[in-house]
């Protein structure tokens, strides 16, 4: 039925930063049976975004500051939910895996002495942080793609993963069902079958759940699969949100905060009004508010108090979403207040200083920007957007996944031989220093590479055998594809569906949640799944994969909305990057909506770890807590005679 088979020892889903380089330590560590599959060589998260000054956290490695690896690991763990071991692995391999990026060509700024000097980001005490720039991660899977040319690693691209087989008994998976995307209209070569030992399994972050987004277009994300195949979600509830741009999705931190550009929104008739001066007591606060949006760029429910920058999200979601206005940036213009433009005499004194330090007292938004930092104008000039002549239009967007699926500490998930690396992993807990996504990704990759080529060498099992554990899986898939392929009636309604479970993400399952909202999506989006095939039409066999991926992105917003009930339902508060309405908190403001009011959960479910089941439209879940940071004397005698007796990978 199937004509197009593969097999190989490991096959590396995903072309980002964390995909490529568990490729590349794979085969460096001896194991080079093995391909990447993708759906898109170009699409990836890692290639595609960055920020005003994209951050790579790691352990200091320049100046007289005192630091180590459990203080890095601390830092980590601290941030709450997120697993002591987990931590460790990535404090104490965080300087081997960046200076393996500094071996590939990734341009990290060190001084003439050789130190990799840094700067402090969000939720760090010291000042680990580095940058090559607003294209950081860019630059790595650049880096990292000529190694896997290099090496002639195989690559199938443009091939869908659909499936992921297990063996039940086993519980391991076993291989992949793939859609060939370059095949569509030939039923011969329309799926692929892909037997393999291992999967890495680095698509990223569960993009396509949101409309209001700061990923690429590109970038979908592809968590269904696993769910599907019973692999655990972690920490689903945690995300990161923030003010990006919509038009070309970027995240608008650093100087694009800090030159104080207006916030404008602008009704269906045209009116247009800069909003935050009605619920601001003067400019000054109101102004700090803005800067502040600056460093403390993700929506946090502890920076909303006493007209805290966080302020700001909710009143462009209030805008946005309740009143249906679409919300602007303008950098051609000052801010004004009771008819008069910016007076820098009303900024305090840490956002007056910055702009005093900086030589930019003076002139418009724009000509600040300009003289600060050219290259922010320069990348949406790139993108088909003048800032000195048009408004930027801004929503509240997703931005990172905190959690995803489970994994132990060497990036194995509770079905064996499957190894989530990257975002799609959910390493990390409610808060996390800016920057530490990128320094998981490439320790995932690691730790997975190590494992595979210590413990799980075996051939991959052949192509009857693998027919004979998971033919039923791929018939079914097979034949639930097919009934789509009848669905084909010259008109499409695949994203009108996409775009109703997106909208309901955004106003749900995004920065604001409530138990009585996130209750009602989940009875629609089940609705959608119960029926998906029957509801879904396509305008030819071109959309198939589009509508697989809706299938895989509903599967996941359904688990995603049950994970935000059960813990609604505990009685958690607002924390991470979300507010949840609580009719017993705190209002921000008394004129805001009784939606917006919220308590903080001060630690609640901070030392547990939510893990979630999906299977045939239900989700169960359960509560564990997190375990802590190891605690080994490390006498060098003991480790020495356990690792040359291979005692270490286990």
């Amino acid at each position: 039925m199937i004509h197009d088979y593969y097999q190989f020892n490991t096959v590396i889903v995903g072309s980002g930063a964390a995909g490529l380089n568990a490729a590349h330590q794979l085969y460096n560590l001896g194991q080079r049976d093995i391909a990447i599959v993708t759906e898109g060589w170009q699409m990836g998260t890692s290639r595609n975004t960055g920020s005003d000054k994209q951050t790579y956290y790691k352990l200091s490695l320049a100046g007289a500051e005192k630091d180590s690896v459990h203080d890095l690991a601390e830092t980590l763990f601290s941030g709450g939910a997120m697993d002591g071991d987990i931590a460790l692995v990535e404090a104490a391999l965080s300087a081997r895996c960046f200076y393996n990026l500094v071996r590939l060509g990734v341009p990290f700024p060190h001084n003439q002495w050789g130190e990799y000097v840094g700067y402090k980001t969000d939720h760090d005490p010291f000042a680990r942080a580095t940058s090559a720039g607003p294209l950081t991660s860019k630059y790595m899977v650049e880096k990292l793609e000529e190694e896997i040319y290099a090496k002639e690693i195989p690559i199938l691209d443009g091939y869908q993963v659909i499936a992921i087989l297990v063996d039940e008994g086993r519980q391991c998976s076993v291989g992949l069902l793939a859609l060939n995307l370059n095949e569509l209209e030939d039923p011969q070569k329309r799926y692929t079958l892909i037997s393999c030992t291992n999967i890495v399994y680095a698509t990223g972050g569960p993009a396509g759940l949101y409309s209001r987004s700061v990923y690429p277009f590109s970038q979908t994300g592809g968590t269904g699969a696993p769910l599907e195949a019973g692999v655990l979600g972690k920490n689903l509830t945690e995300w990161q949100y923030g003010i990006a741009s919509r038009k070309f999705r970027w995240n608008l931190s650093g100087t694009y905060q800090q030159v104080l550009p207006r916030y404008v929104s602008i009704d269906e008739n045209g009116r247009e009004e800069e909003f935050l001066n009605e619920y601001f007591p003067d400019p000054g606060t109101m102004l700090n508010a803005v800067f502040l949006k600056g460093y403390q760029w993700p929506f946090d429910p502890r920076k909303i108090e006493d007209y805290g920058s966080s302020l700001i999200d909710i009143l462009v979601y209030y805008e946005n979403i309740n009143k249906k206005r679409r919300v602007f940036l303008d950098f051609t213009r000052n801010p004004t207040w009771e008819g008069q433009e910016l007076d820098f005499s009303w900024l305090g004194e840490e956002a007056f200083t910055y702009l005093e330090r900086s030589g930019a007292l003076f002139g418009t938004p724009i000509e600040r920007l300009e003289h600060m930092n050219p290259p922010a104008i320069q990348l949406y000039k790139d993108n088909g957007i003048d800032l000195y002549n048009e408004l930027l239009e801004i929503a509240v967007c997703a931005q990172h996944n905190n959690g995803g699926l489970v994994g132990n500490i060497w990036w194995e998930s509770n079905l064996r031989h499957f190894f989530p690396v990257g975002e799609v992993n959910g390493t990390h807990g409610i808060w996390r220093p800016g920057g530490s996504a990128l320094n998981s990704g490439q320790v995932g990759g690691l730790r997975a590479a190590q494992f595979i080529t210590a413990r799980y060498g075996r051939s991959p099992l052949d192509r009857d055998t693998l027919w004979n554990t998971a033919g039923r899986q791929i018939e079914e898939k097979v034949q639930f594809v097919e009934e789509l392929v009848h669905n084909i009636e010259g008109e499409s309604n695949l994203q009108a569906m996409r775009q109703v479970v997106n909208e309901l993400m955004d106003q749900v399952g995004a920065h604001i949640r409530s138990l009585p909202a996130v209750e009602s999506a989940i009875t629609e989006v089940e609705m959608y799944l119960r029926h998906f095939v029957s509801l879904s039409r396509l305008a030819g066999l071109q959309e198939l994969g589009f509508a697989l991926k809706n299938y895989d992105i509903f599967i996941t917003a359904l688990t995603y909305l049950n994970a935000i009930r059960d813990y609604i339902e505990k009685g958690g508060g607002s924390r991470g990057s979300y507010l949840i309405y609580h009719e017993e908190g705190v209002l921000p403001l008394p004129n805001l909506p009784e939606m917006f009011r919220y308590r903080k959960a001060e630690g609640f479910l901070s030392d547990q770890i939510q893990l979630i089941q999906y299977r045939d439209y239900e989700c169960a879940t359960s509560w564990e807590p997190v375990r802590p940071i190891p605690e080994d004397d490390n006498w060098f005698e003991t480790v020495w005679a356990q690792y040359r007796n291979d005692e270490i990978i286990r």
